[in-house]
């Protein structure tokens, strides 16, 4: 059953009034002309989770997406990934996400790029989809949506449900890293700990073989995108000139802040970053 309690912190902690002005007002700051707008133009708010549009792609290229694939977006956002996946992939995408400012933002930011026939948003839950979804996608994937959900299993158990058989699970998320502590706060998915549930990579892909699957990657990426968010933390922080466009649109003065605090749990061992595919 859903935490109704940590379901109200979720949308509190991403989903503050106002986004879509902020956010259409930083495309006009930068000197993009609306109506000429692109969808990686908003790629450095829409895809805020380590790697960018970067691992996106990466991820998909992993998974080997096609264009007759049917995908579902569990912890859509603002729609950046899943607007990369159409234009690069060609593929059909319905978005779920709990925070309901995060879908109205998506739908609109999809419809200025013109990609509204491919991409759509809707308020959801991962741990209760909806039952019409069963066996209806050929791929399930997610990109850092894991890390507010603390029943994982059930997350799982609903993944495999909506599946067509021989579908591929696809994800990149936070995980625990190899060092026991409590990692320093605030992140960008929690200001405080009791939003914040990291299980072990170990824990995850057991849990994840139990629901059903059957595993064809798994690696740690951490390594990998670690120097490039070092930078792009340092530039979110840079108080003298900050980014006009980034995630401080969603998670306000604390973002810099949020994004080294990444940084330092990465480097000492706190978290991890992995990729998975997975077959049903």
């Amino acid at each position: 059953m859903a935490n109704q309690s940590l379901d109200v912190m979720v949308n509190e902690h991403y989903g503050s009034k106002g986004l879509l002005g902020r956010v259409l007002t930083a495309v006009r700051d930068t000197g993009i002309v609306l109506d000429e707008v692109c969808s990686d133009d908003f790629s450095p708010v829409s895809e805020f989770h380590i790697g960018g549009r970067r691992s996106t792609i990466d991820l998909a290229n992993t998974a080997q997406l096609s264009g007759d694939n049917k995908v579902l977006d569990i912890g859509s956002g603002l729609g950046g990934p899943a607007r990369t996946l159409v234009e690069q992939f060609g593929v059909q995408v319905d978005g779920v996400d709990l925070t309901h400012e995060f879908c109205l933002v998506a739908n609109e930011l999809t419809r200025i790029t013109g990609l509204s026939d491919q991409a759509v948003f809707s308020q959801g839950d991962a741990l209760s989809l909806p039952v019409d979804y069963s066996n209806k996608y050929d791929v399930v994937w997610t990109q850092q949506s894991c890390m507010n959900i603390e029943d994982k299993q059930q997350m799982f158990i609903e993944v495999c449900r909506v599946l067509k058989t021989g579908g591929t699970f696809v994800f990149q998320e936070v995980f625990a890293g190899d060092q026991d502590g409590p990692i320093l706060l605030p992140v960008p998915w929690a200001r405080e700990a009791d939003m914040s549930f990291l299980w072990s990579p170990d824990a995850i892909r057991q849990s994840i073989l139990n629901a059903g699957f059957v595993e064809c990657v798994w690696k740690n990426v951490t390594s990998y995108y670690l120097e490039e968010y070092r930078l792009l933390a340092e530039k979110t922080g840079n108080s003298v000139e900050p980014p006009i466009m980034g995630v401080h649109l969603i998670l306000g003065d604390q973002a810099g802040l949020m994004r080294k605090n990444v940084v330092r749990n990465l480097s000492q061992g706190f978290i991890s970053v992995y990729q998975g595919v997975f077959k049903k």
